[in-house]
């Protein structure tokens, strides 16, 4: 009888009620996640006073030991057996207070030392130490999360749209975490009590969206379960030889090169954003969240637009768009000039339709690539691409991170000295390197990213053939 109950709701669309919990589950790990990735370099170099190349020392690390968990919690969560909760959600269960509070402690500033030169390597190894912690810990409710895509549905168009919720709240959450950002600013004068105060509200949001989550989906999840062990499981394969099936998979090869060119123009551009609306635009601290939300805003307003477009004229045509108008804008961004504050908005507001597609067109593949997998290994192996998948990303992102704080250093960039009030004037130097890593550099990557999805090979209708052929087999399963 509980069979059949799971194969009727399986066989039934999403209900809006866990699409909107499945989609909450991308709220906190956005909220916390888009914060340090706009404000965490400035919080060091502005806030701690800890060198800029050093600061960049600080993110890569954490970004690393982030890849390397990656797969080790993916392959865990695959073989997590838990009968009243299934593989990834004890996961997100256990792990979503400890990621808020180690979160939250990455926006202290400990005093060490009364000599503020004496502060920098306490300071320095504080950080490292947390955000080993933190980065593991965002795995752990993360990385389960986003391998439950294609346990919710099997539907092609339907995962589509229900990425669409997922970066609907993953987008919104960036803005409320901006708006949030706005007010604080505004309210607080003083600067580490601005990101105190703001870490303990995202915290808190974040704790409360995981869990909506995971009571929200269960139901669907533990269906999927039930199926998936009803099937006749194949012998299971040694992790090393997983790694080699993963990368012998070709369109995953391309699902992970798109994705990590489109993320770090993503990052890139988000982590020096900060210092271009201040140091190029010559504009206040406090409006540096207005220009993040235009940006945010616009990528979540196009995302039911590009989900449309998507399923009537396919996934590639929407990726070319929207990265032809964030090439556009990111280029201008080097040539602008401090009094040209509306071509800036402007500029936002292409970038966000281009980041709007980063969002939903790499996640939307990558379910097509673990049903290929299925259909040539007979294992489903979620959590090991979705583990690779983001390896190979943060590996890039630590390294883009380094590169972006060193090339500030290396720059002349001058840090703010803790308990300093004015902001230091930066030489020519340093602005034109921010222009850099702002405009060209984005772009090059962006080129890049677009190359690769021409040659991308699933299309809906190698999709359609997969999907008719797993069916043949697990009926002759049953």
């Amino acid at each position: 009888m509980k069979d059949s109950n799971s194969e009727k709701l399986l066989s039934e669309k999403l209900d809006l009620k866990t699409k909107l919990a499945y989609g909450a589950g991308d709220l906190g790990p956005a909220i916390t996640s888009n914060i340090a990735i706009f404000y965490l370099l400035l919080f060091f170099t502005n806030v701690a006073g800890i060198p800029a190349g050093l600061a960049g020392s600080i993110l890569m690390i954490g970004k690393i030991w982030d890849a390397v968990n990656d797969p080790i919690v993916g392959l865990l969560s695959d073989k997590t057996k838990s009968p009243g909760w299934g593989r990834r959600l004890p996961w997100m269960f256990y792990g979503a207070i400890p990621f808020g509070l180690f979160f939250f402690l990455q926006w202290i500033v400990p005093p060490f030392s009364s000599e503020t030169s004496n502060n920098i390597w306490p300071l320095f190894w504080y950080y490292v130490v947390i955000g080993i912690f933190s980065q593991a810990l965002f795995t752990i409710v993360n990385l389960p999360y986003t391998a439950m895509t294609p346990e919710l549905s099997q539907d092609y168009d339907e995962r589509t749209s229900l990425n669409g919720f997922r970066f609907t709240f993953s987008i919104g959450g960036s803005i409320l975490s901006l708006i949030f950002a706005q007010i604080i600013f505004y309210l607080v004068s003083d600067p580490q009590q601005q990101y105190i105060t703001l870490a303990a509200i995202c915290t808190v949001i974040a704790v409360i969206s995981l869990y909506w989550c995971v009571y929200g989906t269960r139901d669907r999840i533990l269906a999927f379960e039930a199926k998936r062990i009803q099937l006749e499981q194949p012998p299971e394969i040694p992790f090393l030889q997983q790694i080699k099936i993963a990368f012998s998979n070709r369109p995953f090869l391309f699902v992970i090169a798109i994705y990590l060119f489109s993320w770090l123009g993503v990052q890139i551009t988000a982590t020096v954003i900060p210092y271009f609306v201040i140091y190029c635009m010559k504009l206040k601290d406090s409006q540096v969240p207005t220009v993040l939300i235009a940006v945010q805003g616009t990528a979540l307003l196009m995302l039911s637009v590009w989900s449309y477009l998507s399923k009537r004229y396919g996934k590639k045509l929407v990726y070319f768009l929207g990265m032809t108008l964030w090439i556009i804008a990111a280029a201008g961004l080097f040539f602008l000039k401090s009094n040209q504050i509306g071509l800036m908005y402007l500029m936002a507001v292409m970038a966000g339709c281009g980041v709007s597609t980063a969002y939903l067109i790499p996640w939307s593949m990558i379910p097509d690539v673990i049903e290929l997998d299925e259909l040539q290994t007979g294992q489903r192996r979620e959590g090991v691409f979705y583990g690779f998948m983001v390896l190979l990303q943060k590996f890039g992102l630590a390294f883009g991170l380094f590169v972006t704080g060193n090339a500030l250093q290396v720059s002349g960039f001058k840090e703010t000295v803790a308990g300093q009030i004015e902001l230091p004037i930066q030489p020519e130097s340093a602005l034109s390197a921010i222009r850099i890593i702002v405009g060209p550099v984005p772009t090059i990557c962006l080129i890049l990213g677009l190359i690769l999805t021409f040659f991308y090979p699933i299309t809906r209708e190698m999709h359609a053939e997969i999907m008719l052929k797993l069916q043949e087999r697990r009926g002759n399963r049953v």
